[in-house]
């Protein structure tokens, strides 16, 4: 069997805690090996994006040939998009590639700062969840992409599907009950999670949708798939690194503490 071939297409974390970093992290844990696809740097560490580096279109286009026509794609995940104009370029090219995808609609990081600007929006929502297996946002992130506050996640998640997704999986981390809710488009699936109280939550939700597309690149059924993945993203915030930086220390999918 050979192994699973995942692709990330999505931004740089300097500090190592989110972005490409912890993709990558997560698919070698998950079993697969990882490629990537830029579209922009950041500045990045545990309490603040101080700035941001669009990558130009036909770069990031290159980058994505370079894997697509080598190596191979089995399942692939968007992140950090950041700008209108990089959705649009994400979503021309996988239109034309189709893959199992899965969509992290990244909107706020934990430090606070601001991953999507507010015209790239619409377009994440009109362009690339049509193009989406599943999408992942968290509670906040659901609410502000259906225009629902205060909803509940059956009734978010539904709505994310009505307007292209193919599923939709409401992460748990936030509100008052830690569970992970699934719609696959038919039926609902409650999926409860661990819950840590520490300060180590920094790339959770990538190392999540990491996993998830890592999981489905290998086979698995959507599923499975989601509940390994919350699975591994509980697991990577029980063993996060809080000792790392003044903020939000990184979650440790690789259980490098564990390690030693």
């Amino acid at each position: 069997m050979t192994v699973p071939r995942v692709l990330t297409i999505a931004t740089s974390d300097s500090g190592g805690g989110a972005g490409i970093q912890a993709d990558l992290k997560a698919f070698a844990a998950a079993g697969a090996h990882g490629t990537t696809a830029l579209v922009a740097l950041t500045a990045q560490s545990t309490a603040a994006v101080t700035a941001v580096h669009e990558l130009p279109s036909d770069f990031i286009r290159a980058q994505l040939d370079a894997v697509f026509d080598d190596i191979g794609v089995d399942a692939a995940k968007t992140g950090m998009l950041f700008s209108r104009r990089i959705v649009e370029t994400v979503a021309d090219y996988l239109e034309g590639r189709r893959v199992p995808l899965v969509v992290d609609p990244v909107l706020i990081a934990s430090s606070g700062a601001q991953l999507l600007q507010h015209d790239a929006v619409e377009a994440l929502v009109r362009r690339l969840f049509p193009l989406a297996t599943v999408v992942t946002p968290n509670l906040p992130e659901a609410e502000v992409l259906t225009g629902m506050p205060g909803a509940p996640r059956r009734d978010l998640a539904e709505r994310l599907v009505e307007v292209g997704a193919g599923a939709a999986l409401v992460t748990g981390g936030h509100g008052e009950t830690a569970v992970d809710h699934l719609f696959d488009g038919a039926e609902h699936f409650e999926l409860p999670v661990e819950r840590y109280d520490l300060a180590a939550t920094h790339g959770a939700g990538c190392t999540h949708s990491a996993t998830l597309a890592a999981l489905l690149a290998r086979g698995w059924p959507l599923l499975h798939a989601a509940r390994g993945a919350s699975a591994a993203a509980s697991a990577a915030v029980r063993n996060g690194l809080v000792e790392i930086g003044a903020g939000e220390g990184p979650v440790d999918v690789l259980d490098v503490k564990g390690r030693r």
